[in-house]
């Protein structure tokens, strides 16, 4: 093999081709639903098209006798009438579909879907840790098969070449370079084109792939257009098309497989934590820390569990994502459930840092700083990190906009740098103690015309009589924020006669902004922003 075919990627395409059924069967199963039915008793799943209920997927069975995909219901009972029947469930089936894209992680990390019941995986350079590409190919056909699901897979240079084999010689693994001999005796309808460009193919006397790679380039192309034509090119193997995965690729990955199931919390806390040293070691040799982390539990039935947590500064230490974990762990309101046991382990850092050295010997602001910021990850891991928050002063005069609460874990330092405006010595505060997050409305029966304050106003149904006011302190809105439709605001600090004190509003200016469409005054809203202590 040459030096540039060494380099050229190896795809895996999965087809389930009765997964609506399948799913259905197991789930059956599992809640016992299928007592009293026998494996050849035929089911399908239907579908609406056209006002019309049609064959969506169908089991062997009913394949024995004879139905199909896109069959009328009505048909099908005639042949068939003991059939049972189910409804589809697009987005159930798309779930199943993203669960077992899951469990392939264990192979490769770069899963793709192929709507709507097949998936790609991109293999290259990693067959070999499961005995090559035959025995990989084998092993996952043989676990989804036992997991009740009908499986066909293909392995190609090429994402298009693999599917179209899936369809059609499942089992298949072509050789590098080998793609176009491998497709020329199927039937054009294995491209997967639309049944218009299909038929045309017929009839022009072009049934197989083969035939139609016979013709110039520039035929194909004009007669049934470029997206056919690249199509062509990539199922031969001369061109091809990136597979989107699901998930990036974790910039490091760890992970330990298991001849022996595993259950106890004691062997996961093991697991994890020497993964921990071993990713930790891999990121020390290019200067790295992880700033966010995976951990993923891949059980022997297929189902996998993963979770994930986020740091403040790049980690460098074992120890440290060791006890994240465990405070992760042991926050979790749907704990691990282990089943028959997980029999692989993975831990990945899907964020890294360059470490950038700081002098720690005799800055003692760096040790405070780090420990503050070890604090907010633990705190982060148990309850979350959008629940610890701090708060970073905005350039703004608009109140409700002069605060804002930004997680703490990416905004420490932010924070420890932020410049609050300082209070006069013996002045009373300008901004009382508790704002509200919305403006809440009062009724003024009459205040001082035309920007004075209310002599008394109602509240939450309680009476408040004013008897020391201060103000009005005058805020325009941002007029560029809001096409200019928000109205001035004249802010008072009132304390009413039980010595409580509010942080009250007019929401506009008299003869200006405080009239209709006519040009005629309108009665001005008040509201009540905040609590002075």
């Amino acid at each position: 093999m040459s030096a540039c075919s060494v380099n050229r990627r190896r795809i895996l395409n999965l087809w389930l081709p009765r997964l609506p059924i399948d799913r259905i069967k197991r789930l059956l199963s599992v809640s016992g639903g299928a007592q009293g039915r026998t494996s050849d008793e035929p089911g399908i799943v239907v579908a609406k098209d056209n006002n019309a209920l049609v064959v969506y997927a169908l089991d062997e069975a009913a394949t024995r006798f004879g139905l199909h995909i896109g069959q009328p219901l009505a048909n099908a009972r005639a042949i068939c009438p003991e059939l049972k029947v189910y409804d589809a469930d697009v987005a159930a089936d798309a779930k199943t579909l993203g669960d077992i894209a899951d469990w392939c992680d264990r192979f490769t990390p770069l899963v793709a879907l192929d709507p709507p019941h097949g998936l790609f995986l991109d293999i290259t350079g990693c067959a070999h840790l499961f005995g090559g590409e035959a025995a990989l190919l084998q092993a996952l056909i043989r676990a989804l098969a036992g997991q009740g699901f009908a499986v066909s897979a293909a392995i190609a240079g090429t994402s298009i070449c693999a599917r179209t084999l899936t369809r059609q010689a499942s089992g298949t693994i072509v050789a590098d370079g080998a793609e176009a001999e491998a497709v020329s005796r199927l039937p054009v309808s294995a491209l997967g084109a639309d049944e218009a460009i299909t038929m045309g193919l017929r009839r022009a006397g072009l049934k197989t792939i083969g035939d139609v790679a016979l013709r110039a380039p520039h035929e194909i192309t004009a007669r049934f257009g470029a997206r056919f034509s690249t199509l062509l090119t990539q199922a031969l193997g001369e061109g091809d098309a990136p597979i989107n995965p699901r998930k990036p690729l974790p910039d490091y990955i760890v992970e330990k497989r298991f001849a022996e199931p595993i259950a106890t919390d004691t062997m996961i806390a093991m697991t994890l934590s020497r993964l921990a040293e071993t990713l930790v070691a891999s990121m020390e040799k290019q200067g790295k820390g992880a700033r966010r982390l995976e951990a993923s539990f891949f059980r022997t039935d297929g189902a996998v569990r993963s979770i994930a947590v986020e740091t403040g500064r790049p980690v460098t230490r074992g120890a440290v994502i060791d006890r994240l974990f465990r405070e992760r762990l042991d926050a979790l309101a749907d704990p691990l459930d282990p089943g028959f046991g997980f029999d692989m382990v993975r831990l990945s850092a899907s964020r890294t840092e360059i470490v950038v050295q700081e002098q720690r010997d005799l800055d003692a602001s760096v040790h405070d700083n780090d420990e503050l910021a070890a604090l907010i990850d633990r705190i982060a891991a148990r309850i979350g990190g959008k629940r610890v928050v701090v708060h970073l002063p905005q350039d703004t005069h608009i109140p409700e906009r002069a605060v804002l609460a930004a997680p703490a874990q990416h905004h420490l330092a932010a924070a420890t740098q932020a410049e609050w405006s300082v209070r006069c010595a013996g002045e009373p505060p300008l901004r009382p103690l508790r704002l509200f997050e919305r403006p809440e409305p009062i009724k003024v029966p009459f205040a001082t015309v035309p920007d004075g304050p209310p002599h008394q106003f109602t509240w939450r149904r309680a009476l408040h009589a004013v008897v020391r006011v201060e103000g009005p302190e005058r805020i325009a809105m941002e007029w560029w924020r809001r096409d200019g439709k928000q109205l001035t605001r004249d802010y008072f600090r009132v304390e009413d006669a039980e010595g409580l004190r509010f942080w009250i509003f007019r929401d506009g200016l008299y003869d200006s902004e405080l009239v209709d469409d006519g040009g005629k005054p309108v009665p001005a809203g008040w509201y009540v922003h905040g609590l002075f202590a």
